[in-house]
Formats: C-alpha cells, sequence, structure tokens
C-alpha cells in the first residue's frame, strides 16, 4: 500500500466503532474482573481514540459535543440498569448501540465532499 492509501485508511477507521467498542468492553472487563476502575480505562481509552477521530474529521466542537454524548450514554446505562431496574447488559447494548449510531451520523458518514 503506498502512503496516501495507508494516510486514507488510517483516517476513515470508524469512530463508530471505538465509541461502541468503549462502553460494551469497558463494561465486560469491569463485570468480568471485578475491577470497576480497568473497565473504566478501556471505556477512557477507546473515547480518546475516538474523540482524537472526531476532532481529525469535524473539529473541536463536535468532538467536544460528542464526547459529551459518549460520556452520558454511558451515564444512562447506569440510570437503565441501577434506576430502572434493566439487566445491565441490555442497558449497555442499547447505549453502546446509540453511541454508534450518534458518532456514525455526525462523524463517520462519508460527505459529498469528501
Amino acid at each position: 500500500m503506498s502512503n496516501p492509501t495507508l494516510a486514507r485508511a488510517r483516517t476513515r477507521f470508524p469512530s463508530a466503532v471505538l465509541a461502541a467498542v468503549g462502553l460494551a468492553v469497558g463494561f465486560g472487563v469491569a463485570q468480568g474482573t471485578g475491577v470497576r476502575a480497568l473497565g473504566g480505562l478501556v471505556l477512557a481509552a477507546c473515547g480518546a481514540g475516538a474523540g482524537w477521530l472526531w476532532y481529525q474529521r469535524r473539529g473541536l466542537a463536535v468532538a467536544v459535543g460528542l464526547a459529551v454524548a459518549y460520556l452520558a450514554l454511558f451515564a444512562l446505562a447506569h440510570v437503565l440498569a441501577l434506576g430502572l431496574g434493566w439487566p445491565a447488559w441490555l442497558a449497555v447494548g442499547l447505549v453502546a448501540a446509540a453511541a454508534a449510531a450518534l458518532s456514525w451520523v455526525v462523524a463517520d458518514r462519508p460527505t459529498s465532499s469528501t
């Protein structure tokens, strides 16, 4: 692969994947290991990676907005599971899907100028 091809592949990686993985795998790691901080590390690492892609693609304002939404969805999973009594995996699955969809629509979807 040539350098332009590598650069294009690197920047076209969907941030939606990182957003969904951060929420779902972060929860799985926290549940599986019993160490919530380890799950938080996964959540933060994936969020930082997605945030970098959001910033590169759409700028600072969009990146901050999506980061706030990512953290709000993380909190919503807790509200759904702990506050409303939903099964935890259902709550996490729902917010992970919402984070992926939001990220795709706002930052990943190809535009006519791309």
